[in-house]
């Protein structure tokens, strides 16, 4: 009988162990190659920070624009209704019965209007 063949050899599982014991330790921060890639560990910081910012800012600027979209849905629907009342109230009955309540002596006009005619030489 073949003994079944393992998929992680025990060097290599050594050394991912003693990897991960590095990092925790924080003794791979001493090491010569370490020190030299601090520039571009440095960059990959910026640019993951930069990442996460864009995501905030992002997350804001939608919730910006449906803040805006319901306020505009919202004074459209105000708008119609003001227009609306507007068009009643500017009707000819409406504003005799207007000036007729508030007793300011102006009555609606029973005579219709002439045309004025202007001759051309």
């Amino acid at each position: 009988m073949e003994e079944p063949k393992k998929s992680v050899t025990p060097e290599k599982e050594n050394k991912v162990i003693r990897s991960v014991a590095s990092v925790v330790s924080g003794n791979f921060l001493s090491k010569e190659t370490t020190i030299k890639n601090f520039p571009f560990i440095f960059f990959l910081s910026f640019l993951a920070i930069c990442y996460i910012a864009n995501g905030y800012y992002s997350d804001d600027q939608v919730r910006k624009v449906n803040r805006l979209t319901g306020e505009i849905k919202e004074l459209r629907t105000q708008y119609i209704v003001v227009k609306d009342s507007l068009v009643i109230k500017s009707k000819q009955t409406e504003v005799a019965k207007a000036l007729a309540v508030m007793q300011t002596g102006i009555k609606e006009s029973v005579v219709p209007p002439k045309k004025i005619l202007v001759a051309r030489e």
